[in-house]
């Protein structure tokens, strides 16, 4: 199986930017590398950079990984939607919101790590299980139609723009 590049016609253009930081043709080898990648990259910070804010109303560390759990989870949910067929347009989520309320600072960083791999793998799953016409089908969420295919390049690229925010204002 392979998921090839998604032309810009099943994306909305914002997601471009995420789409556009995979590198090669295909998002499922990327996916599964970044599993690892991410997981040691995190088992590596030590647990009193976790709560460090670059600037006091930016998240922290631990709370950026909290973050990609979150949105992982709610792109996963769109994929199994529109690869399901489901119509019904879906409503866009408040990253700003679900952060505090998410309350990662009463965890510790290798918590939040590991869910995020748990997460990363629940979506592997459920990827490796669509064919050519899930990956095709598209539908609505924030009142912008995107495709499956799309949303799976979504996820390795929002990964990879977080990282690149922690290597250059966190560590």
């Amino acid at each position: 199986m392979s998921i090839s590049r998604p032309v810009p016609e099943e994306f909305p253009p914002y997601y471009g930017t995420y789409i556009k930081q995979v590198a090669g043709e295909d998002a499922l080898p990327v996916l599964i590398s970044q599993r690892e990648s991410t997981r040691s990259f995190l088992a590596g910070i030590p647990e009193s950079r976790a709560s460090f804010r670059y600037a006091p109303d930016k998240w922290s560390l631990r709370e950026i990984i909290g973050h990609l759990s979150d949105s992982e989870r709610v792109f996963a949910y769109r994929m199994l939607r529109f690869a399901r067929a489901d119509q019904a347009p879906l409503a866009g989520f408040d990253e700003n919101a679900y952060v505090p309320a998410g309350e990662f600072e009463r965890r510790s960083l290798a918590d939040v790590a590991a869910e995020f791999t748990a997460v990363r793998d629940a979506s592997l799953a459920m990827i490796r299980s669509f064919d050519e016409a899930a990956l095709a089908r598209r539908g609505s969420a924030n009142g912008k139609e995107i495709s499956v295919r799309a949303l799976a390049w979504v996820l390795p690229g929002h990964e990879a723009h977080h990282l690149k925010v922690i290597r250059e204002r966190y560590l």
